[in-house]
Formats: C-alpha cells, sequence, structure tokens
C-alpha cells in the first residue's frame, strides 16, 4: 500500500506581531503547525533570526572572527549597522548592559539617546533588552520607547514584578511591542500573558520571552515548557498562550564556561571561538525545533547557519 501523507494542521493558530516598520519589517508567527513542520502546511512567517549587539561592546578575546567583523565600528550605531548587514539577520538586538546599576549605571535618558541613534541608523526592527535589574529596566524601557516613537521596537522584557510599568509605559502610552518574560513555567507564563491584556495590552503587541538555557544547561525544561506552550496554544486554542515566542540564546550560550574558557587554559578543547559558535548554532536550533518563532544570536556564522537551516525547512 502507497504512503498516503496526512498533514497535520490545526484550526488554531500562533498570533502574529510585527516588528519594525517599512519594507523589512518582521512578522512573527501566524503558524498552525507544529514547530518547524512546515511539511504539512507551508510557513507563513518563517521563524527570524537577530543580531544581538550591546551598548558596552563586546569583549573580542579569543574571538578573532567576531572582532574582524566589528573592527572599525565603535559606536552601538555602528555596530547595529554591521549586525543589520550580517548575512541572515532579520532584526537586530540592543542590549543595555551600560545601565546596570552595578556596573555603569547608565542613566535611562542616555540610553534612550542611544536608543535613537541605532534605530535611526538602521532599516531592520530593532528590539531592546534591560540589564535584568527590574527598577532600571522599567525606567530604561520606558525613556527609549518614547525616543523610538514610531518605529514599532520589542522591548525585553517586562517581568511579573514590572509589568505594569513596563506595559504602561512601553505598549499603552507609545505603541511599542512588549516581552513578556516569566520562568520557564507554563503557568507563569500564561498568567504575564493573562495580567498584561487585563492591563490593555493588545494580544498582538505581546511577545513571550519563556526563557532560555545553553543547551546541556537544564535544557530540557525549557525545551518542555516550549512544547506544552505550543501543544496548548494549537491543539487546545488557549488564546493566552498564542502569543509568538522569541528566545534570546546569546545571553545563556556565551557565559558558559565552554564559550568563555581561553583556549591556552584548555587546548584540548580546541578553538575558544569555534566552542562558542557551536554552543550557538546548536541551542538555537533546539530553541526552533521546540517552538521560539525567533532567536536572538552574536556571532556572524552561528546567524548565517541558523537563517539557512531555517531557508532550509521552508
Amino acid at each position: 500500500m502507497a504512503f498516503s501523507a496526512k498533514p497535520r494542521t490545526f484550526s488554531a493558530s500562533i498570533s502574529e506581531t510585527q516588528l519594525g516598520t517599512g519594507p523589512k519589517a518582521v512578522t512573527l508567527g501566524g503558524q498552525n503547525v507544529l514547530p518547524l513542520c512546515f511539511f504539512d502546511n507551508p510557513a507563513k512567517n518563517p521563524p527570524a533570526v537577530g543580531v544581538e549587539i550591546t551598548d558596552t561592546g563586546f569583549d573580542f578575546t579569543g574571538m578573532p572572527v567576531l572582532a574582524a567583523y566589528y573592527e572599525g565600528a565603535k559606536t552601538p550605531a555602528e555596530q547595529a549597522k554591521k549586525a543589520a548587514a550580517m548575512e541572515g539577520a532579520s532584526f537586530v538586538c540592543l542590549r543595555f548592559e551600560g545601565a546596570d546599576p552595578g556596573g555603569l549605571n547608565r542613566s535611562a535618558a542616555e540610553c534612550a539617546a542611544i536608543a535613537k541613534e541605532v534605530v535611526e541608523a538602521i532599516d531592520l526592527p530593532l528590539v531592546i533588552a534591560g540589564c535584568k535589574n527590574i527598577e532600571k529596566d522599567a525606567e530604561v524601557f520606558s525613556a527609549c520607547a518614547e525616543a523610538c516613537q514610531g518605529k514599532n521596537v520589542l522591548f525585553l522584557s517586562a517581568r511579573e514584578e514590572n509589568y505594569k510599568t513596563v506595559g504602561a509605559s512601553v505598549a499603552l502610552a507609545y505603541g511599542q511591542k512588549v516581552g513578556a518574560e516569566s520562568s520557564v513555567d507554563i503557568n507563569l507564563a500564561k498568567q504575564l500573558n493573562v495580567l498584561m491584556t487585563q492591563l490593555g495590552v493588545q494580544p498582538a503587541n505581546i511577545v513571550m520571552n519563556l526563557g532560555s538555557a545553553a543547551a546541556g544547561y537544564g535544557f530540557e525544561y525549557v525545551a518542555s515548557t516550549m512544547d506544552r506552550v505550543k501543544a496548548a496554544a494549537l491543539e487546545q486554542n488557549d488564546n493566552m498562550l498564542q502569543m509568538p515566542v522569541i528566545t534570546p540564546v546569546s545571553a545563556e550560550t556565551w557565559s558558559v564556561k565552554e564559550s568563555i574558557m581561553p583556549e591556552a587554559d584548555m587546548p584540548e578543547w580546541g578553538s575558544q571561538e569555534a566552542r562558542a559558535v557551536r554552543m550557538e548554532t546548536v541551542t538555537a536550533s533546539a530553541c526552533l525545533a521546540s517552538g521560539a518563532d525567533a532567536v536572538i544570536l552574536r556571532h556572524p556564522e552561528s546567524v548565517k547557519t541558523i537563517a539557512a537551516l531555517v531557508a532550509a525547512l521552508v
């Protein structure tokens, strides 16, 4: 008997959220099939790949390829231009590490000025991430949302502790998109989405950040949570879990020992940069297979590889 394929599609679908403006705007979500199962139904909006830069710049020690790519780019705006030109890039993510009160403690006004320069320097959508300090992030996001009015920027992220401030100042006041960040738990993710919508933020302006981990560092919890979220969204038509998912992969993978251990200290591990790229690429592909609608990466080789993977599957 001949094999007869039976596509598995769902009446429910992931909601769509647009980032950026103009011809290079990116739409996340819209799928009504399980992650990467585009043989069941062509991808309406293929998963997007973003490139991370920071306001403080990177430490290029042991990373000659990364250093060469950003050679001559001294300011965040110049680095953003380089990131936007990276092969496979769909958007740029600016992370404000310098805003950390325990570090440079850059003011919200300074961050807003940098964000404005960056968003005006690129033609790709912009995602803005904070320093993980709840109070400072709320200040920075509010100032940057005002500075980037009309640019349809996504801010990562609102959490249970500050969602009212971030949701009101980012989405309600300035019409920007907001990330809802939870700690690898489907119930916490749904609860935060409910709270955000009760605040008045439209579901189309919310993107979920379910949390992440580098491959081999408890990633099974991330994968199982994403699986459960997608199943609830598609199989159970749970509209409070149908927002698209974005995963900041680079923030996790570039901090583990495989990525930061110098080759001189562990010569049997081989090139530090090659290790970091492999860790980033493996984690990103696992996130996409688990249900991420967008991933944020750092290295040009990782971005190129993951973009090629997506292109081959769609």
